[in-house]
């Protein structure tokens, strides 16, 4: 339990040192940002739909300053705050508007062009630069807008049977489901059943495979190896046994074959004299067969 505090302890106060950086960075980065921006106020003479506080302020479509404040200043006219980076090149002709980003329905303030030789941008009563939305641009946005839902409403007209027809079907489904509720919490206990079985069965496995001392099955296979080994010991000794007793067998086969009166009269007794018979016919034999010689 010590050590498992021991880490969560590390654990928490390397998040916090973690985010401790990560807080410090982003109030230098936005402590940089206010810095580097200056206020810049637009007036939309109209609705200026989906324009809220946090929206973006892009210039020829890059990023360049963020929206802090939406207001109406009569019926007919919304004045939006925003800070605005100061290397931003706005001019007085600069023309200003609005554009979507995606099908989220959130708008930025879109400012384009301007002549680099023409006179920076006007200043309030205030002292904030001032720049008026083109009534042109928001008039553009409006029919875009209104084009996109024309085409949206195309769509789903020309796909209301499909659509009815996807709807009808995840009702039946969902009505089939209703009815069969009991059937599926039947099959998931089954399932649940099952699972414990497979469960057990693994347990089994790794109590057979497994274990402090390697299990039944290592044990088995120790003891079948032990059995191998002292049988490959037997074996050999019982080879070198037999080699043994053939070669004994061998020798005593070839004395034989050398000498077989040993085994009639002993190892003391000699071959028997030739008669004197035998004698004279050697004797009479040797001359003649000296005259056959060549």
């Amino acid at each position: 339990m010590e050590t498992r505090a021991n880490f969560v302890l590390i654990g928490t106060f390397t998040l916090v040192v973690i985010a401790a950086a990560f807080g410090f960075v982003l109030w230098f980065q936005s402590l940089h940002t206010t810095k580097a921006r200056g206020p810049l106020r637009v007036i939309f003479e109209g609705p200026a739909t989906g324009l809220r506080t946090g929206g973006s302020v892009n210039f020829n479509g890059i990023r360049v300053g963020e929206v802090i404040s939406v207001k109406l200043d009569n019926p007919r006219r919304v004045v939006a705050l925003a800070m605005v980076e100061n290397n931003a090149p706005l001019r007085k002709d600069t023309k200003v508007g609005l554009e979507f980003q995606g099908l989220t329905g959130v708008a930025a303030i879109s400012l384009k062009g301007g002549e680099e030789a023409a006179p920076p941008v006007p200043l309030d009563e205030d002292g904030v630069p001032l720049l008026t939305a083109d009534p042109e641009a928001l008039q553009d946005v409006t029919e875009a807008i209104r084009a996109t839902l024309q085409n949206i409403n195309r769509v789903v007209a020309d796909n209301q049977a499909t659509v009815k027809s996807s709807l009808r079907n995840l009702e039946t489904f969902t009505a089939s489901l209703a009815r069969n509720a009991e059937r599926i919490d039947d099959v998931m206990a089954k399932v649940d059943g099952v699972m414990a079985k497979a469960d057990n069965l693994m347990l089994g496995l790794n109590s057979l495979a497994g274990g402090r001392e390697g299990g039944e099955l290592y044990q088995t296979v120790k003891s079948i190896r032990e059995l191998a080994d002292d049988l490959d010991k037997r074996s050999g000794a019982l080879i070198t046994d037999g080699r043994r007793t053939l070669s004994d067998i061998s020798r005593a086969v070839n004395n034989l074959d050398r000498n077989p009166t040993r085994l009639l009269f002993g190892a003391g007794s000699s071959s028997p004299s030739p008669s004197p018979s035998n004698s004279n016919a050697a004797a009479q034999a040797a001359p003649t067969g000296e005259k056959k010689r060549p």
